[in-house]
């Protein structure tokens, strides 16, 4: 399965969904779901917007898990 690395990103940089969402202007709810891994699918933009405030790629963003 496919998730979002970013409780893990973000615990590195010190930040919080609430401190995403005023740098990225991603709406709250979208962030929470991408941040639990709730979301079904992520748009380029937003992939982008998420490895500019993380000084990451998208091969950092993801990660493959058995789960």
């Amino acid at each position: 399965m496919l998730k979002l690395n970013l409780p893990v990103l973000f615990a590195q940089k010190g930040m919080r969904v609430s401190d995403a969402e005023k740098r990225t202007n991603l709406a709250r709810s979208t962030l929470y779901r991408l941040y639990n891994n709730e979301a079904t699918r992520i748009d380029f933009d937003s992939i982008e917007k998420l490895c500019k405030l993380l000084d990451c790629t998208p091969n950092d963003l993801f990660i493959i898990s058995d789960d």
